[in-house]
């Protein structure tokens, strides 16, 4: 039995204080930039500037210049706009895309949407992203382009995955969906494919509040395509020369992230510093594996990821002790009973099939304080040592 006390603790029956650690606290973000983000808010209401306008096209403008590329193209949430691009890249019935085996089921779901056939490869076993020694067996006369998903705030080898595309003529699109501002030997993430796929769920690096999503691309062209194919196959209202989907960031989305843009670097940081004592702190607790980080990479932390053979024990027993954690993923794609159709067996993505049994994501944002991570850690180490 556990008495609450306030929103940071609560007792137990005997009157131990218990630190209460969510996976994640929006709350103390919107604290910390409230003024920021009422003032966003009440502008659009004021201008009811709530479908494209202004507000839409000063975010398209800034997030595109803060990654140095020359087109934003803002959607309703990060998987339309893996799905339009792709549609948009002409890919299809008969083609097939190459994707890793354990993302969310957007980076897969889109494939098939389009009429094409999603190609699953084994995960890095150091890294927990595609495994890139392996993309080339995958590839057919079929295969039309490959999905890198750059996880937990780290990009893949893109070095390999580019060599590879370019010897097969294929299109890279990069899903940046848990990589904003991510790097790679100097990169962001989502700026070495021909676009990239960017979400802002609200529990993302950069989130909105609500649905909300882009693409990125220096493709003249394929701005134009994705643009127009977003907005019902009309650049201007009526004049439709396509049919296309209605995908559109809303006004108070796009305010809400123009608000959080100045501080997303800043928070990175922040991320990057609460890595580091997990690291620290977790680094001589046995029969723990703590997250590799890539050469010339700048890991960013949207997730902070461990291993363990207990996954399920050390869970129920950190939400015992106030610590909310979360399983991404706890099934790999392949495995799903969505893609029995495909054939594949367990034995075809063993890294990725271990793995899922295994991974438990720990708290991790940038208001997250040493003394809760230290509340984290020792729960972890007592967990073990028992």
């Amino acid at each position: 039995m556990r008495v609450t006390l306030q929103d940071s603790c609560e007792f137990d029956i005997t009157f131990n204080l218990i630190m209460k650690v969510p996976f994640v606290d929006l709350k103390a973000q919107y604290n910390n930039i409230k003024v920021e983000i009422d003032t966003a808010i009440a502008n659009v209401i004021t201008e009811t500037a709530f479908i494209g306008g202004k507000y839409v096209e000063d975010f398209e403008m800034n997030f595109a210049a803060a990654y140095g590329m020359k087109h934003c193209i803002s959607v309703g949430n990060g998987t339309d706009s893996l799905f339009i691009l792709m549609k948009m890249l002409g890919i299809g019935p008969g083609n097939e895309v190459i994707t890793v085996a354990n993302s969310w089921i957007s980076s897969s779901e889109t494939i098939t949407q389009t009429g094409a056939t999603p190609v699953f490869v084994d995960i890095d076993a150091q890294y927990y992203s595609i495994d890139e020694n392996l993309i080339e067996k995958a590839i057919t006369s079929k295969t039309k382009a490959i999905i890198p998903v750059h996880l937990q705030g780290q990009v893949c080898n893109m070095d390999v995955i580019l060599s590879i595309a370019g010897k097969h003529n294929l299109f890279v699109i990069e899903d940046c969906a848990q990589s904003h501002f991510s790097e790679f030997k100097g990169k962001w993430a989502g700026t070495m494919g021909i676009a990239s796929s960017f979400s802002f769920y609200p529990g993302k690096n950069l989130g909105a509040y609500g649905d909300a999503g882009c693409i990125l691309t220096n493709d003249d062209e394929l701005a134009v395509k994705v643009r127009m194919y977003a907005r019902h196959g009309a650049l201007k209202k009526h004049q439709h020369q396509i049919e296309g989907v209605n995908s559109r960031l809303d006004g108070l989305q796009a305010a809400i992230l123009s608000a959080k843009l100045p501080f997303i670097l800043t928070w990175t940081e922040q991320r990057i510093k609460n890595a580091t004592l997990y690291y620290q702190y977790l680094k001589d607790i046995k029969n723990i594996f703590l997250p590799a980080v890539r050469p010339d990479s700048k890991h960013t932390y949207h997730l902070f990821v461990i291993r363990t053979s207990k996954r399920n024990e050390l869970a129920e027993f950190l939400k015992q002790n106030g610590i909310e954690t979360a399983v991404h993923y706890p099934v790999a794609l392949p495995n799903m009973k969505a893609y029995e159709y495909l054939g594949y067996q367990h034995s075809d993505f063993p890294v990725a099939t271990k793995y899922q049994d295994e991974i438990l994501s720990l708290p991790m944002y940038p208001e997250l304080s040493e003394d809760q991570i230290r509340h984290v850690t020792d729960k972890i180490k007592e967990f073990c040592d028992n």
